[in-house]
């Protein structure tokens, strides 16, 4: 068992969990995550796999089939297998933010219908905020919803979804001006829909297209994509929770827990970039010894390894802080921006330990180098998460005077 990244105070059943999962990434996944991302392929063997580990119902409670398990739980499960291949952890990720979204906000008869079958993984959950002019403005959405009869027509477009075609369901955030006069904040005339959808691309049902896989540097295997709606008719009692208006707090609290994903996938990637790293430094000679006994080699690896357990342990505070009951979006947005941070720094030492070699794709490395960017972005940027920071602590440290 590896020293770095430990959690203390786990039960049993936690160990147990982690210990199944740790063993199918370094069976399953590590082994052929370079080879599918470089051919950008969907690792439908592997999603098949975490599927019959449960893993798609991790936190899903029991009465709908799930495993009920915590946020703490998820997030190390999460850390595990962002270590073996960023991408997968993303496709977990998604479909557990909208399985979230359902446990807390939904109507009993949304619960009912959706949650046995995202438990069992035979519903894939993705949902949908950023849009071609905006990513951290939440409040430009313009994408909209119009109230006709017992539906409600939807127009617009969407960016950035991750599982985009493979998803079956998507919760997707829209204005909706029915009830909230001219004036209302735009926070508060917000609603997310619940739009079922065949996986897949093109027309994925009357007014509802996924046009294709967006290109992108890294992040690859699992399918990113945009989101058309143009005359997209979704019945009234798909409105989450049933009531209009609800959505971006909905939403938010959806990328609070998504925040605590993200500083996860950060430690599992951070620790991947540190094993590869200090493994090769100690094969890798130079001037008649491993690197790893230059005292620069040393310098850097001490580094590197204090890196992942701070990020490491700011990313338990903040699951374990949400578990709790207690509002955590301070927690969250300081672990989230550590060890996004720290993983960026740490897969670049890595990529330096590695030389030249770091630039061949024929090394692990240089997959981990393209993935790390990704996070500085995901669920809120560096500055948005400062500004998040910065004002619960203005909120805590108020100056009385």
């Amino acid at each position: 068992m590896a020293r770095l990244a430990q959690t203390a105070g786990l039960t049993d059943i936690q160990q147990e969990i982690l210990s199944t999962v740790r063993d199918f990434v370094d069976k399953e996944i590590i082994p052929v995550a370079t080879e599918l991302e470089h051919r950008d392929e969907y690792p439908q063997q592997i999603v098949d796999g975490l599927k019959e580990l449960g893993l798609f119902g991790l936190m899903i409670p029991e009465e709908y089939g799930g495993l009920g398990e915590s946020l703490l739980t998820y997030a190390l499960c999460v850390e595990e297998i962002a270590r073996g291949w960023m991408s997968v952890s993303g496709i977990i990720n998604t479909h557990f933010i909208v399985a979230y979204m359902l446990k807390q906000h939904g109507t009993q008869e949304q619960k009912d219908h959706f949650l046995p079958r995202m438990a069992a993984g035979d519903i894939r959950g993705a949902f949908s905020m950023s849009e071609p002019a905006l990513g951290s403005d939440v409040s430009a959405i313009t994408s909209k919803a119009v109230k006709d009869g017992d539906e409600y027509v939807l127009n617009g477009q969407k960016m950035w979804l991750t599982n985009g075609g493979t998803s079956s369901l998507v919760a997707v955030l829209v204005r909706s001006d029915e009830g909230h006069p001219e004036g209302t904040a735009p926070h508060k005339s917000m609603t997310t829909f619940l739009v079922e959808k065949e996986p897949g691309f093109g027309e994925v049902r009357p007014g509802l297209t996924i046009p294709g896989k967006i290109d992108k540097m890294g992040y690859k295997g699992v399918d990113t994509t945009e989101l058309i709606m143009d005359g997209l008719r979704i019945p009234a009692n798909r409105v989450l929770g049933g009531e209009t208006g609800r959505g971006f707090y909905q939403m938010m609290d959806g990328v609070e827990v998504g925040r605590v994903n993200v500083a996860a996938r950060g430690c599992g990637v951070a620790q991947r970039a540190f094993e590869l790293g200090v493994s090769y430094a100690q094969q890798r000679h130079t001037f008649g010894k491993p690197i790893a006994q230059h005292q620069a080699i040393q310098f850097k690896l001490a580094e590197m390894a204090t890196k992942v357990e701070a990020a490491h342990a700011m990313m338990v505070n903040a699951a374990r802080k949400k578990d709790s009951g207690e509002r955590n979006d301070l927690e969250a947005g300081m672990a989230k921006y550590l060890a996004s941070e720290y993983c960026k720094e740490v897969v670049e030492d890595a990529f330096r330990i590695h030389g030249g070699y770091g630039f061949s794709k024929e090394y692990e490395i240089e997959r981990l180098y393209r993935e790390a960017p990704m996070l500085l972005i995901g669920e809120g940027t560096a500055e948005i998460q400062k500004m998040i920071i910065g004002r619960r602590l203005l909120e805590e440290y108020r100056f009385q005077g």
